[in-house]
């Protein structure tokens, strides 16, 4: 996955907002205020940081190589996926897709309601 299939299917998530907090070069997502992913845009190959269940960021680590325990995060719940062709651009999807709703199912109720009913 490039840099721009990536960046489109992360900015389309619903009330999805990109940031640089950290610098140019490092694209931050969030909703609700809360970062869902931190993509390293000038490191090749790519990398980004993705929330994860606990019991499936050690599953995803075993299985494949390029899932490494979250760079400068809480490794418990983070995961890096270097994105260096080794994973089905699928399953990419799938990851953020899972960190974008372990991130919302956490938000305020009144806020998870209202990204939930929005349309993008």
């Amino acid at each position: 996955m490039d840099l721009a299939t990536l960046r489109s299917y992360l900015q389309n998530k619903r009330n999805a907002v990109e940031d640089y907090p950290f610098g140019p070069e490092y694209m931050v997502f969030k909703v609700g205020g809360r970062m869902f992913a931190l993509v390293a845009a000038t490191i090749d190959p790519l990398r980004m940081n993705l929330k994860c269940r606990p019991e499936d960021a050690v599953v995803l680590r075993d299985i494949y190589e390029a899932v490494k325990p979250g760079y400068h995060m809480n490794k418990r719940h983070w995961n890096t996926v270097v994105l260096d062709g080794s994973i089905p651009d699928e399953l990419v999807r799938v990851l953020i897709d899972d960190s974008y709703e372990l991130v919302v199912e956490k938000l305020p109720r009144p806020v998870r309601e209202q990204i939930r009913q929005a349309s993008k």
